[in-house]
């Protein structure tokens, strides 16, 4: 048994974890032949760390990173996957007036930014040539209010408009399959398309450009994931959000299968290598339950900067690993993929790892003991309550 897999044995809340030991070798093997590892610390957002949080970690709070829609929950497009169900419990901004004054209303609430996005049209562009006005009196009334935009597919006019309005960080999924762009996304483009907006927003912008790539997008299987990855070889961002497909909306028609953990767990070690010192998140999407916490360990060992809401024993994993460890209580600014921004804005706190493997060992026990007395709930007096995104 190699050092990894007796590593993740020995931690409790995946010592019956289903991995992959001859991956787990491989991994632990091209992660020692990595340049510039020991540099390589992560970052895990959560807000599930109030039990022992000191009094410099401020509670998260829903509104601090809201997203935003100014189609409402309207999308022309009805990718298979989503079918425009992710829009609709976004606060709506149909109008430039709605935005002004749903931004002055977030601000009042404390939000630190947003998340800017709506549905798309055939072409897979959003329309947001109306509110660039409107985008530019918000910073200047807000300058320290944060605006990440999911840019969709844009030519060099409207990316210059983009950054002229003022917004921060430019978002977009990068496809390197055709044949996903035509079945998934029902999209009459290219792969070249996607590149290119990639190349003009990296090239010829001074926003942050975060793409964003979707393991398992073609009905769950990996298929231009790693063309993608030479994609942002050829135009290297300020960081990559990695995430893997949660089909919840998929017609029966069209079903999709759960991605292979070990797939995306080496998907994962190919991009820390292909890309090598750009910035490397595993957002919150994710399957839940076994797979998550298999995806997550992968994600541990390939070296990810930051990963959005870890599974349970990640902390302690990364611990035992020596990877130096932090925590930003984000939520809000995680769900909307924005954490870029946020990892810019808190670069995370110094935490006891010794104190987060207690407290998650603890949960476990009272989970344990809620499941004893038949589903009673039990609570814990010490406090610690749940995350804000529950």
């Amino acid at each position: 048994m190699s050092e990894w897999i007796d590593t993740v044995r020995r931690i409790e809340a995946l010592e019956d974890l289903s991995v992959d030991d001859g991956l787990i070798d491989e991994m632990a093997a091209r992660w020692q032949r990595l340049p510039g590892r020991e540099a390589h610390g992560i970052n895990f957002y959560t807000p599930t760390f109030k039990a022992y949080q000191t009094s410099e970690i401020a509670d998260c709070g829903k509104s601090s990173w809201p997203a935003v829609s100014i189609t409402g929950g309207d999308c022309k497009l009805q990718c298979d996957h989503c079918k425009a169900k992710i829009l609709e419990p976004m606060i709506p901004a149909r109008t430039p007036e709605d935005l002004w004054r749903t931004v002055n209303e977030l601000v009042e609430d404390g939000a630190q930014g947003m998340l800017l996005t709506g549905g798309s049209d055939h072409q897979n562009e959003v329309h947001y040539g109306p509110y660039y006005d409107t985008i530019r009196r918000i910073k200047d009334e807000f300058p320290d209010f944060s605006i990440a935009c999911h840019t969709a597919l844009v030519d060099e006019d409207a990316a210059k408009c983009m950054e002229q309005s003022g917004i921060d960080a430019a978002m977009m999924d990068v496809i390197g399959a055709q044949d996903t762009i035509t079945q998934v996304y029902h999209l009459r483009r290219s792969v070249d398309d996607f590149e290119q907006t990639l190349e003009t927003l990296v090239n010829k912008t001074n926003m942050k450009v975060v793409p964003h790539i979707v393991a398992g997008l073609h009905y769950g299987h990996l298929l231009g994931e790693w063309n993608a990855l030479e994609m942002l070889q050829r135009h290297t961002p300020d960081a990559v959000v990695l995430v893997v497909v949660m089909p919840f909306y998929a017609p029966d028609s069209r079903p999709f299968v759960t991605p292979d953990a070990g797939a995306v767990g080496s998907f994962f070690m190919d991009a820390r290598e292909a890309l090598g010192e750009t910035p490397l998140l595993l957002g919150c999407a994710r399957p839940p339950g076994e797979t998550k916490s298999q995806i997550d360990t992968y994600a541990v060992m390939a070296g990810l900067n930051g990963i959005a809401h870890p599974a349970d024993g990640m902390v302690e994993l990364a611990a035992r690993l020596e990877r130096p460890v932090r925590v930003t209580p984000a939520c809000c600014s995680i769900a909307v993929g924005d954490e870029v921004m946020a990892l810019e804005k808190d670069p995370g706190l110094d935490i006891d790892v010794n104190a987060v493997i207690e407290h998650e060992r603890r949960s476990r026990e009272l989970a344990r003991q809620a499941g004893s007395l038949g589903g009673i709930q039990v609570v814990n007096a010490a406090g610690g309550g749940g995350g804000c995104c529950a």
